[in-house]
């Protein structure tokens, strides 16, 4: 309503705000896919870069086509573009961030059998035609919470009256791209977009930081008993330790990542199932935020490659410092420490 509506120095903020929001998302995810497409060890025998670039692909595109949509019609507050292009556009909401979140599920199920199974379960679980699979699902299944009962009203039913009555103001003579949703609509696309790929995330997490926690228990029992004098056996000993800390420090990058993804999007999906049953009585500004709080998320994860993850971080800064030789890493034959592109089931250093 118009007196939800913002202030000039509110719009001036808020169009700051999420101008670099959307840029930040846009860039972000456009260096991971152009660092996975250029660098060798990025694209090579890692698997979950495949679900990386797809995720990164669909944060890209709800900077692209989703956010500076939703800016322009919370700056202007108005919505100019016809009743069909707000279908579509809401359409193209859900689809998009319920895939990224599935994507994220993905990445932490890969996690999961790369960390706490062994080698050749990882390799019989992760076949190419398994992720083949689990992509296509990632882009398939928001079809039918999205696409599907939103252009064909099943959002609405039962509640046409009031989206028609939010829809137009009379007083400010402005009209909304208003996306109500009755409630088995806000059960089944919560359950499907966060719920379930939550849990699945929990459960993976936790068996991934037990199994952390027993490999920082078995890496102080190493360095208790000292580096032995058999030359045999000092390269296996090494090789373990090493493993065992990439192992480690990959579980807290994911503890991490997680974390972020819990803040951006429980708030809204919370709100989601609540607000049907309080008869929509929650503050416009109030969903504002949280959407806003969910799309953020969609401009986070690039950074916290870059920030987080050693291959990533030299990756980006060749791009950014147009190939400078500083950055690239040392011809294998010179290495004296074994590669660890390969050491922990084929592909865990993707997150070190």
């Amino acid at each position: 309503s118009s007196s939800e509506g913002f202030g000039v120095a509110e719009k001036i903020v808020l169009l700051t705000f999420i101008s670099a929001v959307i840029l930040m998302a846009i860039l972000g995810n456009l260096l991971v896919m152009v660092a996975v497409c250029r660098d060798r060890q990025l694209r090579g025998k890692i698997k979950t870069n495949y679900f990386i670039v797809s995720l990164a692909f669909a944060d890209l595109l709800v900077s692209v086509l989703v956010m500076p949509f939703g800016a322009i019609e919370l700056v202007q507050d108005n919505w100019i573009y016809g009743e069909m292009f707000c279908l579509v556009r809401t359409s193209l909401d859900v689809l998009l961030t319920t895939a990224s979140i599935l994507h994220l599920c993905c990445i932490s199920l890969d996690r999961y059998y790369a960390i706490c199974c062994q080698p050749l379960v990882y390799r019989n679980k992760m076949t190419p035609l398994r992720i083949a699979v689990m992509l296509g699902g990632c882009w398939v299944i928001p079809t039918f919470i999205s696409f599907l009962p939103i252009m064909q009203g099943w959002n609405s039913i039962g509640i046409i009256d009031l989206i028609q009555q939010r829809q137009f103001n009379k007083a400010s003579n402005s009209t909304y791209c208003i996306f109500m949703v009755n409630k088995p609509y806000a059960i089944t696309c919560s359950v499907v977009a966060f719920y379930i790929p939550f849990l699945l995330m929990v459960l993976a997490y936790y068996r991934i930081y037990v199994t952390a926690r027993e490999h920082a228990r078995q890496i102080r029992v190493l360095q208790r008993a000292g580096a032995p004098t058999d030359g045999r056996q000092h390269h296996p000993d090494q090789h373990s330790t090493h493993r065992m800390k990439t192992e480690t420090k990959a579980a807290k990058t994911l503890c991490i990542i997680m974390g972020c993804f819990c803040l951006c999007w429980a708030p809204f999906f919370i709100t989601n199932i609540v607000d049907p049953f309080i008869n929509y009585t929650v503050p416009g500004k109030l969903w504002t935020a949280f959407l806003w709080l969910g799309y953020i998320n969609s401009g986070l994860n690039p950074f916290l490659y870059a920030f987080l993850n050693k291959s990533f971080r030299r990756a980006f800064l060749i791009i950014l410092c147009c190939g400078d030789e500083r950055y690239r890493r040392p011809s294998i034959l010179g290495q004296t420490v074994p590669c660890s592109t390969t050491t922990i089931n084929g592909s865990t250093h993707v997150l070190r």
